[in-house]
């Protein structure tokens, strides 16, 4: 017969109830504590892209009011985003303006400015300074891939060339599509896969296809990293090109077959990011370098109801048409009046990647998120229009004042204005209502405005001057 007994018996279930709640406790202390690190776990930086057409106007999207161009992706881009209507560039032709946007600075602090030359060329020594900070570079620090498509126009010599300013790859044309003039000299405009021409001259008819090709490539190489995708289109730079798919399409001829095909390559690359289910973290803006070539006539584009065009400081030549997309973190639909410009697309980058502005430099960018979030209605007060080295004018909420007045070319009259042409551009935006005698204080605080600004200038050494 077995005896138990109790009292040991009581003890010894007394022990493991012990171990057992103690066994349970920690179980919930590390259960909680794992919980705890997974909702306060940082989510994952978001994938950035931006579209930038070359020599696009304001008024030739659809969306933006274009009678004849059928835009159905940018359309439906701006109505599950957010349309700028006074948004600008850093500057009125192609070298400078892409140096404001990947450096988030004026391009004269750069040096990407010159009084002689106006954009670099392919007899050009120079391009932007390795000492500048751009996007890419930035981003690259905060583990991002990144890839520069299409045109670049910062530099065609090795050392200027995107792979050395923050760029894992590039697949474009160095400069402009009509740099190849034989009394020139000019080579014949090369197409390049990093630092490697791979094909001169460039197929210029089938470029934004294989832009788009190379992007949508790019997207779908990078699982679970961040990107940064900066497709620099070609067109509607002249001369005009477009694939045998758009060629003859539009009612505006080549140069709605060339904005129609841009608008396809862009719905193209929307697509494949709702396809690869990363359409919520990631941002695409699409905006252009400057403004309308209007001298090219039926070979160029219009910008709207503004004045003028490329390489003036009048708002045809600086504002752009931009849009931004992000699903679920900016409101469908929305319209913003704030001002804008490319610069600040340096800024938002970063802030989005969680990355440091440099601390050594002025940076003239401001994070645009506080705008795509609905949280501000504005971030900006002030805009600057530089041509070559000088300020040409000056933006201060809805007030534009001209010092100087010129219009696209170096031999046409340059009009410098002892008092300073005055336009109400929110009554008035095609600049056609000189008010300045009704507002000399208004003239007065743009010019206090200017004149410090140009105390901090620290003007950049020219690089596009030298040439070989």
């Amino acid at each position: 017969m077995l005896f138990i007994d109790e009292g040991k018996q009581r003890a010894y279930y007394s022990r493991l109830d012990f171990k057992l709640w103690v066994g349970i406790i920690f179980l919930m202390v590390g259960l909680s504590g794992r919980l705890a690190a997974a909702v306060t776990t940082e989510p994952d930086p978001p994938n950035i892209v931006i579209i930038f057409a070359d020599d696009l106007g304001y008024g030739d999207l659809g969306v933006y009011g274009h009678p004849t161009i059928r835009t159905p992706s940018l359309d439906r881009m701006a109505a599950k985003g957010i349309k700028f209507t006074q948004f600008y560039s850093g500057a009125s032709v192609c070298t400078p303006s892409r140096a404001a946007l990947l450096t988030g600075r004026l391009p004269v602090r750069s040096g990407m400015m010159s009084d002689k030359f106006r954009v670099l060329f392919p007899f050009s020594e120079k391009g932007l300074p390795a000492k500048e900070i751009t996007i890419a570079e930035a981003l690259k620090e905060k583990g991002y891939a990144t890839a520069a498509i299409g045109k670049w126009h910062l530099g065609h010599e090795p050392s200027y060339l995107p792979t050395n300013h923050g760029f894992d790859t590039f697949y474009g044309i160095p400069y402009s599509n009509d740099m190849s003039l034989k009394r020139r000299g000019d080579p014949p405009v090369p197409l390049m896969r990093d630092k490697s021409i791979i094909e001169q001259p460039a197929k210029q008819q089938t470029l934004t296809r294989r832009y788009t090709r190379e992007s949508i490539a790019f997207i779908q190489d990078q699982g679970n990293q961040p990107f940064f995708l900066y497709l620099a289109h070609t067109f509607p730079h002249v001369p005009l090109y477009a694939s045998e798919e758009f060629r003859g399409k539009s009612s505006r001829g080549l140069y709605g077959d060339v904005i129609e095909e841009i608008d396809w390559s862009t719905g193209k690359i929307l697509n494949e990011l709702r396809e690869l289910g990363i359409a919520d973290n990631t941002l695409v803006f699409f905006t252009s370098d400057n403004g309308p070539w209007i001298v090219k006539k039926q070979e160029g584009g219009s910008a709207g109801l503004l004045r003028n065009g490329k390489g003036t400081t009048w708002e045809g030549g600086m504002r752009e048409p931009a849009i931004a997309w992000w699903p679920g973190t900016i409101a469908p639909g929305q319209v913003s009046q704030t001002l804008a410009t490319t610069m600040d697309l340096f800024s938002t980058s970063l802030a989005l990647a969680g990355a440091d502005h440099p601390k050594d430099r002025i940076i003239d960018g401001i994070n645009l998120m506080p705008v795509l979030t609905g949280k501000q209605e504005e971030v900006r007060q002030v805009v600057y229009y530089y041509r070559e080295k000088k300020l040409h004018a000056a933006r201060k909420g809805p007030w534009k004042a001209h010092f100087i007045t010129q219009s696209a070319y170096e031999g046409d009259r340059r009009v410098r204005h002892k008092i300073p042409q005055l336009y109400n551009l929110e009554k008035d935006p095609g600049e056609r209502f000189n008010v300045a005698k009704k507002h000399p204080q208004v003239i007065s605080d743009i010019k206090k405005i200017v004149e410090e600004h140009k105390k901090n200038l620290n003007r950049g050494k020219d690089q596009l001057s030298a040439v070989k």
